[in-house]
């Protein structure tokens, strides 16, 4: 028999106190919402935005097991602030995040080496996200303690980059139909997506 929602989110929250429980409960449901439509895979990657990035604020969850896969820094779009995001759009050329929720693609090597492809799946809030190349990948200035001296990780074109260090094997975890679900304390996101505010069936 499945878990309850509410014994999956304690079991969650247990193994990653650090994460706020309001948005992992909202990312368990926006997942529960998409997976009405497709599969949303047994991993969840969850960062929250509204921290700075000078602090730990993305997590990777084995959701079968209720086990805490990653618990690391990422860097957020050079347009939506400084230390703390604060603008985020689905905007080509705004070098902004998105937030929502994604599904994870194909891995591919390019010019930030190892990568891993996002799809949006809300329109209009991060819908273009392989259009924009928004995907995960590696990156030298996400070193948290250069952070901690200049204020702030370096920042992206709006890609979620990962240490270098950690890139394989969280983008391994997550690649090939998984989730990935970035949060902001952003009204409008919050009253407009329609993963928040599940249809009734």
């Amino acid at each position: 028999m499945a878990p309850r929602a509410d014994d999956a989110l304690d079991r969650l929250a247990a193994a990653a106190p650090a994460l706020d429980r309001e948005v992992l409960s909202l990312a368990l449901a926006a997942r529960a919402c998409a997976a009405r439509t497709r599969d949303v895979g047994r991993r969840l990657a969850v960062i929250d935005y509204s921290r700075p990035s000078t602090e730990v604020r993305l997590w990777v969850f084995d959701l079968a097991q209720a086990r805490l896969l990653h618990a690391e820094h990422v860097a957020h779009g050079r347009g939506s602030g400084d230390n703390r995001p604060t603008v985020f759009s689905d905007i080509e050329g705004s070098y902004q995040s998105s937030l929502g929720l994604f599904a994870t693609a194909e891995t591919y090597t390019g010019q930030n080496g190892y990568s891993l492809r996002l799809d949006g799946l809300e329109p209009g809030i991060n819908g273009r996200a392989r259009e924009r190349l928004i995907v995960m990948h590696g990156a030298d200035y996400v070193d948290p303690d250069q952070a901690r001296r200049q204020g702030r990780l370096g920042r992206s074109w709006g890609c979620p980059a990962v240490r270098t260090a950690v890139a394989r094997a969280v983008i391994d975890d997550l690649k090939d139909g998984q989730v990935l679900f970035a949060y902001a304390d952003d009204p409008g996101w919050r009253q407009g997506s329609t993963l928040l505010h599940c249809p009734a069936r």
